[in-house]
């Protein structure tokens, strides 16, 4: 089965203490899009404008991603820049320019309409909600979301949770939408709000999953360097829905191994800027790094 991945495409330029990279292919969709990629076909809804360059483009359909549903616009590329402190846990937006994003409105086509598995990377509730309504019984909904949203679009937002399998944030954004400390406390009350599957990213500590079988810690793959954590989030999203598209089985039966094999994705992406180091990445360094972090979390 493929994956349907709806978000942002953008060119991200992106500075650390040591290295500065302009421009590069980012945005939501791109991050998780190439991570599902490695296990199942992927269907990318997003917007460029006519400046984005077309090399990119060919890196997308290396890895097989379906393009059809990737509009062109007049206009400028959504562009991001950001600069990263020595920790890399803090970051600052230095710019934010929207470009032909301000105006995107998701539209999916007819051949993307019967997608089982469906993954709304992040962007706003309005935009989400606008895709669930063009799709037709899928199987597996998850969304992810940011602090903007909780802060210009609660309403949305909580609408948008009756209508999810499963709900992914940080564990700031869980503490934001339930003025909850403990996270276990703000898994509870997420659950109430809709998601059967609830998942807080806790960045390089891994991350923690609540569904019908009970929690779930799964780990971070261990770095001694990381060169550029920018889309790490979605890779690890886009890596455990993408493993889940082509499991034997039940959601339930699946979803944890999913999580590791997301964690591994977003492991190699952290090893590079952008998505530099992914789109270099073969199968067989990520099944190496699995069984890796199987012997590390077998007691």
């Amino acid at each position: 089965m493929s994956v349907l991945v709806v978000g942002s495409t953008a060119l991200d330029s992106i500075k650390t203490p040591k290295s500065e990279n302009p421009r590069l292919l980012g945005g939501s969709a791109s991050h998780a899009a190439v991570a599902a990629s490695f296990f199942s076909p992927v269907k990318l809804v997003g917007v460029v404008g006519d400046d984005f360059p077309s090399r990119y483009i060919q890196l997308y359909r290396r890895h097989g991603i379906d393009l059809e549903g990737l509009q062109r616009m007049p206009g400028k590329t959504f562009h991001w820049s950001g600069e990263y402190e020595v920790n890399m846990n803090n970051r600052r937006t230095l710019l934010t320019e929207l470009g032909v994003f301000e105006t995107f409105t998701p539209t999916l086509p007819k051949s993307y309409q019967q997608s089982e598995f469906v993954l709304l990377a992040n962007i706003a509730p309005a935009l989400q909600h606008h895709v669930l309504n063009q799709a037709r019984r899928p199987k597996f909904v998850v969304a992810d979301t940011m602090d903007l949203w909780l802060n210009i679009a609660l309403p949305e937002l909580l609408k948008l949770l009756r209508r999810l399998d499963g709900f992914v944030l940080n564990d700031s954004e869980a503490h934001q939408l339930t003025k909850e400390d403990n996270v276990f406390a703000a898994i509870r009350k997420i659950h109430k709000l809709g998601p059967r599957y609830v998942i807080i990213k806790k960045g390089s500590h891994g991350s923690i999953l609540s569904s019908p079988k009970g929690l779930f810690i799964c780990p971070a793959y261990p770095l001694s360097k990381v060169i550029d954590p920018t889309g790490a989030g979605d890779s690890f999203v886009g890596g455990m829905m993408g493993y889940l598209a082509t499991a034997r089985g039940s959601i339930d039966a699946n979803i944890r191994r999913a999580m590791v094999y997301g964690s591994v994705v977003a492991s190699f992406c952290c090893e590079g800027f952008g998505l530099m180091r992914t789109t270099r990445t073969k199968r067989s360094e990520i099944e190496k790094r699995v069984k890796e972090l199987e012997k590390l979390t077998r007691f």
